[in-house]
């Protein structure tokens, strides 16, 4: 999604709707460029606003709301979805745990299969709302 305005409903309806991105107007040409081979290759690519906010809004959740049921990942896939959270892309998590790039795929399609989960963006989500990661560790 692009627009000119950084507002949380606009962040929120766009995750809904599966979006993988979230650039404002004044990100500038590369920046677009970027977001848009991000996405092409799997990726999800956030203004650093925006990303800072879906943060903290998922840190301070209340402890009330359901997160995901992560019982039904395995090891890998739950290691593969916290690198993801941090911001790792598939060829950086391939790297890190010695695997090829085609199975980070692999594990990240299972994961959002068993979680319900259209977008790596909305995968990102789950991991903070569940706890599986942090912000700032």
């Amino acid at each position: 999604m692009l627009t000119t305005l950084d507002l949380d409903e606009y962040v929120y309806g766009a995750l809904r709707a599966g979006a993988s991105g979230f650039l404002l107007k004044d990100s500038g040409p590369e920046r677009l460029l970027a977001a848009v081979a991000a996405v092409a290759g799997g990726d999800a690519l956030f203004a650093p606003s925006v990303t800072r906010r879906l943060v903290e809004a998922y840190a301070r959740q209340t402890a009330s709301e359901q997160p995901a049921d992560l019982d039904a990942l395995t090891s890998r896939e739950l290691e593969v979805l916290k690198l993801i959270a941090r911001g790792l892309s598939n060829l950086e998590i391939a790297d890190r745990l010695y695997i090829s790039e085609a199975t980070v795929k692999t594990h990240l399609n299972r994961t959002m299969t068993k979680l319900d989960l259209d977008s790596r963006a909305q995968a990102v989500v789950v991991a903070y709302e569940s706890g599986l990661v942090a912000p700032g560790r």
